[in-house]
């Protein structure tokens, strides 16, 4: 199973950092990234391996939340955001 990480807001150092850091720790392998800074604001997009993880996708989404509170997060199922994405 695949998991999406979208990550948005003001660039700041650390960004990228706390997001590989979170998902090093519950186990979640990053299969790709893509990253940019546009005028001083920071987009990402993830896709993580997330069978071996140690929390479930709804939990690393919580722990976005909490640890990024200036960055506007999103964790996802693969198939969701392909279902949303599909039109």
């Amino acid at each position: 199973m695949r998991a999406i990480i979208s990550v948005i807001g003001k660039d700041e150092i650390g960004i990228l950092a706390k997001v590989s850091g979170l998902c090093a720790e519950k186990k979640a392998n990053i299969v790709a990234v893509t990253q940019s800074v546009v005028e001083g604001y920071f987009s990402m997009t993830m896709i993580i391996q997330a069978e071996d993880m140690t929390c479930t996708i709804g939990e690393l989404q919580d722990l976005m939340d909490e640890r990024l509170p200036e960055t506007k997060n999103r964790v996802m199922h693969e198939d969701i955001f392909y279902e949303m994405h599909r039109i």
